[in-house]
C-alpha cells in the first residue's frame, strides 16, 4: 500500500522576510502551525511538521523530500516550505516558522548565521560528513588552481560565475577568495541563483569556452557536467565539513518520534549520490515522491532508522 501524501507547498519570496520575524511574536494560525508529537494513526505519530528548504539547492530539496516520505510514515503530516535565501530559512527556524532545514552547513558555510542563530536551534543529527564549497573550470580549461586565476583575468572575461547572493559560498567568494588570491578589481563575482550558473555553465562548455563558477560537494552538477574542481592551497573555501538537519529550538521534544528517526540516518557518497540524482534527474519536477520510492526501493538499508513501505 502506498500512503497519501499530504503535501502543501508554500512558496516565500524575498519580501516576505519581515513577515517571517513577525510571526514569531504571535499567532501559530496558517499553514505553518506545528502539532504535538504524540501517539497517532498511520505510524504512531502525529502533529504537523514544517520542512523549510531551497529548491535551488538540490542537497536540501532531495533530503527534504525523502523526510516526507519517512515523516508521513511515522503519522506525522508534512508542509513543505520553499524559501528563497538561507538568511530567511535561520530567521525562520529560529523564529518557529519552519521547524526543520533538512541540509545545513552550519560548521563553515553557515557559521555566520549559527552564530547569530544558535541559541534558537536545535541540531538534530549529521547526515553527511564530507561537503566542501570549491571553484570549478571546464576540464579543458588550461588552469587547475584557484591561485591561477590571477593574471588570467581576459581568459574568463573578468567573471566568476557564483549563485544566490545570500548563499554561504557567495560570501566566502567575496569576502575569502578574492582578497586572498588577489583577484580584487580583476574579476566581477556575478551572483544569481544556481539555475542560472548552471545555464552559463553548460553554454560556455557546449560552446568550448573558458569559464569559472562557484560549486560544492557534494552536487549532481559535477559529474553531469565536464568540469573539475580548482585546487585551493590557502584554503580560502574553508576546511570540509558536515550537512547537518538543524530544528528549531525545542524540535526533539515536541517531535520525539521524528528526532529518533532523523538522528539515524547518515548517508554515504554513493546513498547520497544516488538520492540527489533520483530526485533531480531522474524523475521530472512534481515526481519527487516517486524518486523517493524508487530509491528506497532499490536502498532498503541506507541507514538503521529507514522505513520501507510495507506491502
Amino acid at each position: 500500500m502506498t500512503l497519501r501524501r499530504n503535501r502543501r507547498t508554500t512558496t516565500l519570496a524575498l519580501t516576505l522576510a519581515a513577515g517571517l520575524t513577525l510571526a514569531a511574536c504571535g499567532d501559530d494560525t496558517g499553514d505553518t502551525d506545528s502539532g504535538s508529537g504524540g501517539e497517532g494513526d498511520a505510524g504512531g505519530a502525529s502533529g504537523t511538521i514544517t520542512l523549510g528548504f531551497i529548491p535551488s539547492w538540490t542537497d536540501g530539496l532531495s533530503t527534504a523530500y525523502l523526510l516526507e516520505d519517512q515523516l508521513e510514515k511515522q503519522g506525522y503530516d508534512v508542509e513543505m516550505t520553499e524559501l528563497t535565501e538561507a538568511a530567511l530559512l535561520y530567521t525562520g527556524l529560529a523564529e518557529g516558522d519552519v521547524d526543520m532545514y533538512p541540509s545545513a552547513w552550519p560548521e563553515v558555510t553557515h557559521a555566520s548565521y549559527m552564530d547569530e542563530y544558535g541559541d534558537q536551534i536545535e541540531d538534530l543529527g549529521t547526515y553527511y560528513d564530507n561537503a566542501k564549497l570549491t571553484f570549478a573550470v571546464p576540464s579543458y580549461t588550461e588552469i587547475d588552481s584557484i591561485a591561477d586565476l590571477e593574471g588570467n583575468a581576459d581568459m574568463f572575461d573578468g567573471r566568476i560565475v557564483g549563485i544566490e547572493p545570500g548563499a554561504g559560498l557567495t560570501a566566502a567568494t567575496q569576502d575569502s577568495v578574492m582578497p586572498g588570491y588577489n583577484l580584487e578589481g580583476d574579476y566581477e563575482l556575478v551572483t544569481s541563483s544556481t539555475a542560472a550558473m548552471l545555464t552559463e555553465l553548460e553554454s560556455a562548455i557546449d560552446s568550448q569556452e573558458d569559464i569559472v563558477v562557484t560549486l560544492w560537494t557534494p552536487f549532481w552538477a559535477n559529474s553531469a557536467f565536464d568540469v573539475k574542481t580548482l585546487e585551493d592551497p590557502e584554503g580560502a573555501l574553508g576546511e570540509a565539513e558536515g550537512l547537518h538537519f538543524l530544528g528549531t529550538e525545542g524540535f526533539a521534544e515536541e517531535f520525539p518520534e521524528a528526532a529518533e528517526l532523523i538522528a539515524g540516518i547518515q548517508l554515504d557518497d554513493e546513498a547520497y549520490g544516488s538520492l540527489e540524482d533520483m530526485v533531480v534527474n531522474e524523475y521530472e519536477e512534481g515526481e519527487e515522491a516517486d524518486a523517493i520510492d524508487a530509491w528506497i526501493e532499490a536502498n532498503p538499508e541506507a541507514f538503521d532508522t529507514l522505513i520501507v513501505d510495507e506491502g
